[in-house]
């Protein structure tokens, strides 16, 4: 999606672009207005909603996503399956599974919340701040990835030990271990204590 400089935009069928508005929220999560998507990311950050999203197989293998190259905010970096910001007025459930299947063309099963974690987080490479109250969910992934290329540059299923490897050797998203470590518990009880999460 193209971004200028000053906002970020949707483009609709009748070709004009309007501002992405994410939902602002108070230290507990009770809303308190909107904002337009990247004044929001503006440094020192406006903290706001968001959703992050952690898809497993049945062998309870982690989907990654490594960011698409030509996103404005945090590009070619490794995440967890999705993340994103609820439309305002859209609950985080129906905010992640929609998003989970534009950007990656599955549909979660099980999925389920997970808690919600707080984080100001700057992306030194852009400079960008993410002050986000954080939805989390967990869930289970039946079909392959089909990722929508202006999203998602590749994906990969990692077990622990893979991921572990992966963190030495790859870039990940500021917020990654946040999120992770935050849904552990929900992700030991979906996946089992064999998988080694």
């Amino acid at each position: 999606m193209p971004i200028t400089p000053a906002t970020a935009t949707n483009s609709p069928s009748n070709g004009a672009a309007e501002p992405i508005l994410l939902e602002l929220v108070d230290e507990d999560g009770v809303t308190t207005g909107t904002a337009e998507k990247l004044a929001a990311h503006q440094p020192p950050g406006r903290l706001h909603r968001a959703f992050s999203v952690f898809l497993f197989d049945e062998r309870g293998r982690l989907l990654l996503q490594q960011r698409a190259l030509g996103k404005y905010h945090s590009p070619g970096v490794w995440s967890n399956t999705c993340c994103g910001h609820p439309y305002p007025g859209e609950a985080p459930f129906a905010a992640a599974a929609r998003r989970t299947f534009e950007e990656l063309g599955v549909s979660p099963s099980l999925l389920a919340e997970a808690g919600t974690v707080r984080y100001n987080h700057p992306d030194p490479a852009s400079g960008l701040v993410e002050q986000e109250y954080n939805h989390l969910f967990v869930g289970m992934v039946q079909s392959p990835p089909r990722p929508d290329p202006q999203e998602v540059a590749t994906t990969a299923f990692v077990t622990p030990a893979e991921l572990a490897e992966r963190h030495a050797e790859d870039t990940f998203s500021a917020w990654f271990q946040t999120v992770l470590d935050a849904a552990r518990p929900a992700v030991r009880e979906l996946t089992g204590p064999s998988a080694g999460w």
